[in-house]
């Protein structure tokens, strides 16, 4: 769990999900102005604090890298925020499990109303719809969202590609993606409600467009790495 002031959401994030498939449960906050520390310490889980505030992509950082110590077969990520339906993580791993794929992103795209009618921001939405067109095309893809908050890898994954290089901003998402693609590993979804609300953690409109247009500065360095012509550290290690 990357966390940022997610004291309101927390526990009931923790409460939905299902122990008996879960081996350990971690979080980093990073420099919450809350009590999202003391909430997640007195529901015990694992806590790992950034002292100052570092950005999303350098609390997943340190997220994989504490989860990694465990030696763990599969390491899902998800946001504190009570979004997503995280009952659903063994549905979740299941492909992963069994072989099929080597990440599994929970998708929120099911269909146009339900989304909308879930909370999500129509410009936000237009938004999603627009990223994902543009990242399906340039990476071969038939993916409903590339921008979810709950996505499950599996250990070799994250061993394997140099997550450590990646932004320590939002656009981490997308480079773990793309940089998982030109490693050949697999990618799929599943569908999963999600649920927008005051409390729930979201990105500002100007947030947000930094964030598309790092996407799409991503996107067009892996189009360069594909081509051969240069060689994007980024990518592969």
């Amino acid at each position: 769990m990357p966390a940022y002031n997610a004291e309101k959401t927390v526990s009931k994030t923790y409460q939905d999900l299902p122990k008996d498939l879960i081996r350990e449960v971690i979080l980093v906050d990073d420099a919450s102005r809350d009590e999202t520390i003391k909430e997640a310490k007195n529901l015990g889980i694992t806590v790992y604090i950034h002292k100052v505030n570092r950005g999303y992509g350098a609390n997943q950082k340190t997220c994989y890298g504490q989860a990694l110590k465990r030696n763990p077969d599969i390491v899902v990520m998800v946001h504190p925020d009570y979004q997503y339906d995280v009952t659903l993580v063994g549905v979740l791993c299941e492909p992963i499990v069994n072989g099929r794929a080597d990440i599994m992103l929970g998708s929120r795209i099911q269909t146009r109303h339900q989304v909308l009618s879930g909370g999500m921001p129509l410009w936000k939405y237009f938004a999603n719809r627009f990223l994902t067109l543009v990242e399906n095309l340039s990476m071969g893809l038939n993916l409903s969202e590339y921008h979810t908050g709950f996505r499950a890898y599996s250990a070799e994954v994250l061993k394997s590609i140099p997550y450590y290089k990646f932004s320590d901003d939002f656009v981490f998402d997308q480079q773990i993606l793309i940089s998982a693609l030109a490693n050949k590993f697999n990618i799929s979804e599943i569908p999963v409600p999600c649920k927008y609300f005051p409390e729930a953690s979201s990105i500002n409109f100007k947030r947000s467009v930094k964030y598309g247009l790092m996407t799409l500065w991503t996107l067009f360095t892996y189009y360069i790495f594909q081509s051969g012509l240069v060689k994007i550290g980024i990518f592969k290690k």
